[in-house]
């Protein structure tokens, strides 16, 4: 048998934030980026290049208000897609006859849209009212950082400061 060594080295268990040489701070992740789109553009490795966003904040972004009206028309819609593909499982409006022949009957068809959209709009407008958190708009939320860095290795931070035009004497 032959001995296999063992590797005692211990990997990280998840994600790390990178080490290295910080290029700055930005206000903004726009800012951040278009350091990083000239430090590529000048040939440094791209995978050597992290953006570490520091203090993050959860934002909320207001995108309209909500009312019976929105309410009613999403489940008009919701239920006329439900209506639908149900019509279409069951063959709604099509009829074989006893000879073998078919017979299309498209109000048969129409009616199962009309009667599945109206149960929508009626199960979303009861569902709204009886919510107990009514909110009157409606939002989206995203993580955001309060501020971004741009850090590279040790390894490639001289090569980084000449491409950005950056003198050592100006830490």
């Amino acid at each position: 048998m032959s001995d296999r060594k063992i590797s005692t080295r211990i990997r990280p268990a998840g994600p790390s934030v990178p080490k290295g040489h910080s290029l700055g701070d930005f206000p903004n992740y726009q800012d951040a980026t278009a350091l990083v789109d000239k430090l590529i553009a000048g040939e440094l490795p791209p995978g050597s290049i992290s953006i570490i966003g520091h203090d993050p904040v959860l934002v909320e972004r207001v995108r309209s208000r909500l009312g019976y009206g929105k309410v009613a028309l999403s489940g008009l819609i919701t239920g006329f897609w439900m209506g639908l593909i149900f019509a279409l499982l069951i063959g709604a409006g099509i009829e074989v006859n006893p000879e073998g022949g078919i017979t299309y009957l498209p109000q048969q068809f129409f009616s199962v849209l009309v009667v599945a959209g109206g149960l929508g709009m009626l199960f979303q407008v009861i569902r709204f009212s009886a919510s107990k958190t009514k909110r009157s708009f409606i939002s989206s939320q995203m993580p955001v950082a309060t501020r971004y860095e741009v850090v590279v290795p040790e390894a490639q931070a001289i090569q980084a400061r000449k491409i950005l035009g950056i003198s050592h004497s100006a830490e």
